[in-house]
């Protein structure tokens, strides 16, 4: 039997760390889609002045 789960460790492992990867990787998209929107409206250019002289 120990032989199996010894065989098994470095895939679990792998896959592991593979799962936490993908979670920082999208965690940060994430952010860095609500920073760029909130960044996006922080500064929105506005309909241009009316000339009315």
């Amino acid at each position: 039997m120990w032989p199996y789960i010894a065989t098994l460790i470095p895939s679990i492992g792998l896959l592991y760390l593979f799962y936490v990867i993908m979670k920082h990787i999208l965690e940060g998209d994430r952010r860095e889609r609500i920073a760029q929107a909130q960044w996006e409206r922080d500064h929105e250019i506005g309909p241009p002045p009316s000339d009315h002289s």
